[in-house]
């Protein structure tokens, strides 16, 4: 390997990882734990790619070199100010050319051992695809199913502290998954990035032991789960959540409790399901969140909305939800999803 080079599997043998793409670039997706220190901003490199088109490769080079500079000079005088010498970071761009080659000069230049990323960002990116396709297929999944309210995603977390393998698809898509699943103050993620922390996690499964994931649809609020995870889901065996309409409902109400404190939000997410209720009923739904009366709008919604859609959707896409063992329970308290959790390690 080239002095100064540095591939995909040996992320690991450095102190830092440097991202010197733009924040845009950042933004949509990186290396897990860089940090983004861009040699370009998003303003600068849209300047310097202009001119490359419409003037010529050496002005743009020229220019762009200008602007290189300054900022690697800020980023030494300011977060790199303190490295010691024995720091080694590892520096990539979008294929490793340009501007991580530039950084990564200036930083030997200076004494420390940085290194480049051979391919960039987009060799990282090939890197978790194909990861994804290598990992998912070896999955020995246990699927916690239910209708909406059945505090799945709790179940998840309590059989989590139990010492159980989990996956929650939901934390790394920061959406419920619902049409009322979008959290506050949390955006979701670009549908990349998605893929990189579910990579991330998927590499750290020990694939001699189950791992228990909640049901869920192809698509999660914005994001899609990955083609080889969804089919690996669909084939595995199932846990069904039998929970009373009494346990759920109270459980939804404490759940999306912060849903009270956003009644124009709640009522935009209401709109999305007007090709699916009528004038009327949505005139109701939105009426009720006016009044914050939250106990009978997700009442209404269990009966008309998610539990019909649950009941047409789970048979069709779990090949082995008709065999699921079913834990019957009325009480989804705290203390009560703890018990859930046991009953389901119990089931081997």
């Amino acid at each position: 390997m080239q002095k100064g080079v540095a591939t995909v599997a040996q992320l690991s043998g450095f102190d830092e990882i440097i991202d010197a793409r733009t924040p845009a670039e950042f933004a949509e997706d990186h290396l897990p734990g860089a940090v983004n220190l861009p040699v370009l901003d998003n303003e600068q490199r849209i300047i310097v790619g202009t001119m490359y088109k419409q003037q010529s490769a050496f002005e743009a080079r020229r220019v762009g070199g200008a602007m290189v500079a300054a900022n690697i000079a800020h980023h030494l005088e300011t977060a790199l100010c303190d490295k010691p010498r024995s720091w080694r970071p590892l520096i990539y761009c979008w294929r490793g050319g340009q501007r991580s080659g530039s950084f990564t000069t200036w930083l030997r230049m200076v004494g420390w051992d940085a290194c480049q990323l051979q391919g960039g960002y987009k060799a990282f990116r090939h890197h978790v695809i194909a990861g994804i396709e290598q990992i998912a297929p070896g999955l020995d999944l246990r699927v916690v199913c239910g209708p909406t309210g059945s505090a799945k995603t709790r179940v998840l977390e309590a059989l989590a502290t139990l010492g159980a393998q989990t996956l929650d698809l939901e934390d790394l898509a920061a959406h419920k998954g619902s049409v009322l699943g979008a959290l506050p103050n949390r955006p979701q993620p670009a549908q990349k990035h998605f893929e990189t922390m579910l990579h991330a996690q998927l590499v750290t499964l020990n694939l001699a032991r189950p791992v228990y994931i909640e049901a869920e649809s192809r698509r999660i609020g914005m994001v899609f789960v990955p083609e080889p995870l969804i089919m690996r889901m669909r084939a595995a065996p199932c846990i069904m959540i039998d929970a009373t309409r009494d346990a759920r409902l109270e459980f939804l109400i404490r759940d999306y409790a912060y849903l009270g404190d956003d009644v124009g939000g709640l009522q935009r997410s209401l709109q999305r399901l007007r090709e699916l209720q009528s004038r009327d009923t949505l005139a109701r739904w939105h009426a009720l969140a006016e009044a914050h009366a939250l106990p009978a709008l997700f009442g209404e919604l269990m009966d008309l909305h998610y539990d019909p859609l649950y009941r047409r959707s789970q048979n069709g896409n779990y090949l082995r939800y008709a065999d699921a063992p079913s834990l019957h329970t009325d009480d989804l308290s705290p203390a009560g999803i703890h018990g859930l959790a046991r009953r389901i390690l119990e089931l081997g």
